[in-house]
């Protein structure tokens, strides 16, 4: 399975009988799935099976669909509200009996709000039922197009995915043949600092020193580090081969590369192990950044 973003944005459009409409999605990144659809008044029979349909083929990002849809064709009925002109016309009279004001003009009527209805044509059943029909057509193409363009932004992602992975092994290997890592390097560098306190006291029991150097020498290794960022890679790349819906896991790799890189750096007490740990860890991030794009 290809892998998918949750960024993309697609339109469709059509025309049936009298009525014109399109289609806007567009998906934005989510922790979960969140459809939102938005439809103009008479067009709720086609809600459900929208978001059936959309459930069905995406599992992650905020979906905004919009459904914007015009009459064309057949003009709007004008009709005079003969209840409120009637109304209208008993006050004016009363007015008229009470005072000299002048009779009011049909266009100062006209112009009163509610006296003058604009009503739209009654829409035929079966006109109505072939344009429901031609509006879920068009959501069907605009979510396959919302569909393929997530698909090649996906594409897109791995190959940066597959490549900050590749940078991270080259890392790794740098750390593992860093000079400073090794054994030697290591109870040397002890050995110094245990000389050095014994110089300032003479109160230290240099077989309880040794002791320690011992256990620390021995925290000081990152083997069980290098190993596990090893496995990270190895599980991360078989994820992108793979493909589908695998962001939620990839971003919990990352959350683990991020946890054995800190580990690294805090163990390292040589200045080259310690580049080599934040120039990962800037890495590392730079992952996980793209990784919250994935679906």
């Amino acid at each position: 399975m290809a892998l998918s973003s949750m960024t993309g944005f697609a339109r469709s459009h059509g025309t049936s009988g009298p009525y014109a409409f399109e289609w806007e999605l567009k998906s934005v990144n989510a922790k979960g799935f969140d459809f939102r659809l938005r439809l103009p008044p008479g067009w709720d029979d086609i809600e459900a099976p929208a978001r059936k349909r959309a459930a069905e083929l995406l599992s992650r990002g905020t979906v905004y669909a919009n459904l914007s849809v015009k009459r064309t064709g057949a003009a709007s009925i004008v009709r005079i509200n003969d209840e409120v002109l009637s109304s209208i016309l008993k006050v004016a009279a009363e007015i008229s009996a009470r005072t000299d004001a002048v009779a009011p003009s049909v266009d100062g009527l006209l112009g009163i709000k509610g006296v003058i209805e604009v009503v739209e044509p009654e829409s035929d059943e079966a006109e109505m039922q072939a344009a429901r029909a031609a509006v879920s057509a068009a959501f069907e193409q605009a979510l396959q197009s919302l569909i393929e363009m997530r698909k090649r932004e996906g594409s897109a992602l791995g190959q940066i995915l597959l490549q900050r992975m590749g940078e991270i092994e080259q890392l790794a290997k740098r750390a593992e043949t860093a000079p400073g890592r090794k054994p030697d390097a290591i109870k040397a560098r002890i050995a110094e600092q245990v000389a050095l306190l014994l110089d300032t006291s003479d109160r230290f029991d240099s077989d309880r020193l040794s002791q320690e150097a011992i256990m620390i020498a021995a925290k000081a290794d990152i083997r069980e580090e290098l190993d596990r960022i090893a496995s990270h890679i190895a599980q991360a790349r078989e994820l992108l081969g793979k493909g589908g819906a695998v962001g939620r896991r990839l971003d919990f790799l990352a959350q683990e590369f991020n946890r054995e890189v800190n580990t690294t750096c805090s163990k390292s007490n040589d200045i080259e192990l310690t580049n080599i740990g934040l120039e990962m860890k800037n890495v590392v991030e730079q992952f996980r950044e793209q990784v919250q794009n994935l679906e």
